[in-house]
């Protein structure tokens, strides 16, 4: 679910969007700690007004709640980490003209997949926020996407993987890696903006012990709260 999400998969306009099995406390001014980075509650509020900020250009067309806002924002901030300790640990380095490669690449086919949904001026702009990534984190989401670029051609023997084979054994082996790599970072994410589902490495809602509905509901979708691997 990490590779490729700001491709056709991502393009959901009104897109609906974390605690982690870490037992490791967040610290105070902290939205998460990834690894030994903490993601700042000012850094977060910072981006969340970029991305609140570029989606309020297509009203009618991104419906992002503030709260969908913050949460896709921390998600983002947290894949990067993600796909950065992925590179670390293989070894691989991609340098910004990859970067911007694999970003163009990525608009390409979001763009492309906007438009047969009827889309039309489908903007690099509007690909991000309808994704929920703050459109500043674009030199990021470059190197995230080249940096899964560069493992996919390792994992199939140095060559991009073209048949669907290939391409399924190689995904594969980068979605067992990036499980890896989140592990190894012990992630910790302020329940005051939610958990980590590890499914899809996803800042989703906490639930809460204390409300109480008034009637039936249905049942919510389960949560990986913990790394797979």
């Amino acid at each position: 679910m990490l590779r490729r999400v700001v491709t056709a998969a991502a393009v959901v306009f009104g897109i609906g969007l974390i605690s982690s099995c870490a037992v490791t406390p967040v610290k105070m001014g902290s939205a998460a700690i990834v690894g030994d980075q903490r993601i700042t509650v000012a850094t977060l509020g910072s981006e969340v007004t970029n991305l609140s900020q570029a989606a309020s250009q297509y009203q009618g067309v991104v419906t992002l709640t503030q709260a969908q806002e913050t949460q896709a924002t921390l998600t983002w901030l947290i894949r990067y980490q993600i796909n950065d300790e992925l590179a670390r640990q293989a070894g691989i380095t991609v340098t910004t003209a990859q970067a911007q490669a694999a970003l163009a690449a990525a608009y390409a086919s979001a763009k492309a997949a906007a438009e047969q949904q009827g889309l039309t001026n489908v903007t690099p702009t509007l690909i991000l926020v309808a994704s929920g990534i703050p459109p500043n984190t674009a030199p990021q989401l470059g190197q995230y996407e080249a940096i899964a670029n560069e493992y996919l051609k390792m994992a199939n023997g140095g060559q991009v993987p073209v048949t669907t084979s290939a391409q399924t054994a190689a995904n594969a082996k980068l979605q067992a890696a990036q499980c890896q790599a989140a592990k190894a970072l012990n992630i910790v994410v302020n329940p005051q903006f939610g958990q980590l589902d590890y499914s899809q490495y996803q800042v989703v809602s906490a639930p809460n012990p204390v409300a109480r509905s008034a009637g039936p509901t249905a049942p919510a979708s389960p949560v990986a709260t913990a790394p797979a691997c």
